[in-house]
């Protein structure tokens, strides 16, 4: 794939740099933007997210695209932030977010041997075909999650179960981070490359 193929939406995200590294070992090139005109073009576009959900919404209506991603046609992936953007809105500073999936991500409740944030590996459960397998191995970091719900393809659990990754026609959503999760994220990454 050429660099133009695939735009990493320029939302602020701390984790860019790997998530190249990673589709970069996949053969594909990508480019950090936030130009509406290269963001429409794209065949593949990946929305990155790290930090709190009302600063990123407020970096995407600085650039006017939160009202760009919504109307995107091309396979959109969103990474932990990045998926729960996708989503009505979060719990986390009352953030109205783009309202593409319907869902409310909620903060994890804190309990013994149960810290917040959530960091780890995880095991996934798939509840509808989407190239991962039950058992798979992901690797989390995140205070907010999102129920399952009708756009759930893969849950898992911390405490109470939690969507961990989701499909809502063009737009798909992995609540961990791919860059970070070896063979399974690779697989994720190349699925989705491969839409």
């Amino acid at each position: 794939m050429s660099a133009a193929d695939v735009v990493i939406i320029a939302s602020g995200g701390a984790n860019i740099a790997s998530l190249q590294f990673a589709l970069q070992r996949l053969g594909a090139d990508s480019r950090v933007s936030a130009d509406s005109e290269q963001i429409r073009e794209a065949s593949h576009v990946i929305l990155p997210g790290v930090g709190a959900a009302a600063d990123a919404m407020s970096r995407l209506r600085q650039k006017n695209l939160d009202t760009l991603i919504p109307s995107l046609q091309q396979p959109v992936l969103g990474i932990c932030l990045g998926m729960q953007l996708l989503f009505e809105a979060s719990e986390e500073g009352q953030a109205q977010c783009l309202g593409i999936i319907p869902g409310l991500a909620n903060r994890f409740a804190a309990a013994r041997g149960r810290p917040v944030p959530h960091m780890g590996w995880n095991t996934l459960s798939i509840e509808r075909p989407n190239g991962l397998r039950a058992g798979d191995y992901a690797y989390f970091v995140h205070s907010y999650a999102l129920p399952a719900g009708a756009a759930t393809i893969a849950i898992t659990q911390y405490g109470d179960p939690f969507s961990a990754c989701v499909q809502w026609r063009n737009f798909y959503g992995a609540q961990f981070h791919p860059e970070r999760s070896a063979k399974v994220g690779a697989r994720l990454l190349r699925n989705f490359l491969e839409l």
